[in-house]
Order: C-alpha cells, then sequence, then structure tokens
C-alpha cells in the first residue's frame, strides 16, 4: 500500500471509501508504479476495408507481420471473421501466415453482426459458426479469447447477461479494450486519395492518424487514472486496414516515445481490472472504462474522432 498512502490523506480516504461499499478490490489499486504497458490487437481478419490502386489483398496482413517482425513485437492477437474465408477460400492462408509468424487468433464471430440488434440466441450461434475455422487453421492455439463487434457488449443486461454466460461455458475470455481511436475511419478516406493520386491528402491523413492517436492515448490514462489511481495495462484496437498497416511502424514509435513497452494480450490482461464485469447495458458500445466509469458516476475526459472530417476527405 505505499504506493496509495504516498498519495496523501485525500487519496487514501477515498480509496477506503471505494473499497468499504465494494466499488472495487484491493488488487486494483495495486502496481501504480509500474511501467506504461500496452498489448496491441487487430480486428476483422483476414480482411478490412477497401484498398488503394495497386494493392492486393494479402498485403496489408503481411505488411503488419513484417512491422510488428521488425519491431520485435510480442505475440500479437488477431480477431477473425470467418465469412470472409467462405468467399474467398485462399484468405484462409492468411490465417495460416499470421499463425506462422508466431502471433495468435481470437474469435470475433463469423459475420460481424451487432448484438444491439440481433437477439442473444442468434448472436451466441454467430460466434459458434466461427469455431471451426479457428480449429482448423490453429488446432493447438488459444483462440478462446472473445472480441465483441463494435464493442457492443449489449444493449439490455439479459441479452449481456446471456452472452457472457455462453462464453464463460465455452471457455472464453473476453479480449477487452482499452485504448480505441477508431483507426478504421482512415481506412476508407486513404483509398479515395490513393485513386486521386492526392499525396497532399494522404500526408494529412497520417498527420491526423498519429495526432487522434496521441489524443486518445491520453484519453484513456486520463480515465485509468480517475478510476483506479494508476495506469493499467492497456488494450489498442487496430483493424488489418491499408492505411494502418501503412502507419503501424510510426504508430508504434509514437507508443515508444510516450514511454510504453509492449505486452500480450494475456500479460495485460492478468491486471485484476480486466476481471471487472460493470454489469451495465451500454448501447452502441465502449471501452471497458468507459462502462466501468459510467457505473461508477466518473466524468469522462473530453476527446473526438475526427469522423466528419475523414468522411470528407478526397470525394
Amino acid at each position: 500500500m505505499k504506493s496509495v498512502l504516498a498519495q496523501g490523506p485525500g487519496f487514501v480516504m477515498w480509496c477506503m471509501v471505494g473499497l468499504l461499499l465494494g466499488l472495487w478490490p484491493l488488487g486494483l489499486l495495486a502496481q501504480k508504479d509500474a511501467p506504461l504497458q500496452v498489448a496491441f490487437t487487430f480486428d476483422d481478419l483476414p480482411a478490412h476495408g477497401p484498398l488503394p490502386p495497386g494493392e492486393y489483398r494479402p498485403e496489408p496482413i503481411r505488411t503488419i507481420l513484417r512491422v510488428l517482425r521488425e519491431n520485435h513485437m510480442p505475440q500479437t492477437y488477431g480477431f477473425v471473421n470467418g465469412f470472409r474465408t467462405a468467399e474467398y477460400p485462399y484468405q484462409t492462408e492468411l490465417l495460416r501466415e499470421w499463425i506462422a509468424s508466431g502471433n495468435a487468433l481470437g474469435n470475433h464471430t463469423w459475420s460481424h453482426p451487432e448484438l444491439d440488434k440481433d437477439s442473444a440466441r442468434m448472436y451466441i450461434h454467430n460466434i459458434a459458426e466461427n469455431e471451426p475455422l479457428l480449429e482448423k487453421v490453429d488446432p493447438n492455439g488459444d483462440w478462446h479469447w472473445f472480441r465483441f463487434p463494435y464493442l457492443e457488449e449489449g444493449n439490455t443486461l439479459a441479452k449481456r447477461n446471456a452472452v457472457r454466460s455462453y462464453l464463460l461455458k465455452e471457455h472464453y475470455r473476453i479480449a477487452e479494450v482499452t485504448i480505441d481511436f477508431g483507426d478504421y475511419l482512415w481506412n476508407d478516406a486513404y483509398a479515395r486519395c490513393a485513386v486521386k493520386k492526392d499525396d497532399a491528402a494522404i500526408q494529412s491523413l497520417a498527420t491526423s492518424y498519429l495526432a487522434t492517436a496521441d489524443t486518445f492515448i491520453t484519453y484513456s490514462r486520463t480515465l485509468s487514472q480517475r478510476l483506479y489511481g494508476r495506469d493499467i495495462p492497456y488494450v489498442l484496437l487496430l483493424h488489418v486496414g491499408a492505411f494502418d498497416a501503412k502507419m503501424l511502424p510510426r504508430l508504434i514509435a509514437l507508443f515508444r516515445q510516450r514511454g510504453f513497452e509492449f505486452v500480450t494480450l494475456p500479460q495485460a490482461e492478468s491486471d485484476p481490472v480486466y476481471s471487472l464485469d460493470p454489469k451495465v447495458a451500454y448501447p452502441g458500445g465502449g471501452l471497458l472504462l468507459e462502462l466501468d466509469a459510467q457505473v461508477r458516476n466518473v466524468n469522462l475526459p473530453d476527446a473526438n474522432e475526427p469522423e466528419e472530417q475523414l468522411a470528407k476527405m478526397c470525394r
């Protein structure tokens, strides 16, 4: 408790009230002075978003794998939507390449449905439908990690509880997200600007991509401090899009500049914060931190994704 006591009597009183009220276990206050850590994760394998002219579907994933290797990144999880392999069977080989590179796969449902719109029964069927593909390409892997599409964990408590009960019964762990800057928003704009060969616009996209990532690093760190009085090990959400692949070296460099070291998803989610279930319906989805903040009535920091600006780029 030394690191907690060092914050002063007011902070200690705040912590003790939280403990007495059962708002968080003692373990959530541990490791305050631990180094900054982040696990990179990628959604929508084996394919995400449009491609610029002259680029073929395998290239984004192969570029991502090369950059991860060149930067000595730890094992990285990629979350799979299997329906693309039914349309394009050759893409199954991209999943095998991901595994052969020393990385891991997880379940992202078969067809990326929205839990807010589907019944729990249909959604659970969609999770199970993805399993034969994962078993086929990664028979010895730890693929029982589940990432909710759109981060929608249930817009009603009944739906949320039904899906979580299924995941628990099938021995899944939930791959929660604690940093998300909407990286997917840049992929469409990049493809449009590449068609027009607008190099200035592409440079502008790169600048805004990194600036927004930096803003949301601060957003999540600020929220973590408000909730737990410390930095947790963070989990970053990315996608296997063409612009993500192009920007990955600079994104890794940004996290290094901000003092982060890189860890695996299981390492990050061994922190007790990731064992929390806020038990709250949250339409539209959100970070684990945001759900917990709603339960505790903690204000969210200010941060915005440039969605409207990106939608207008190179039209």
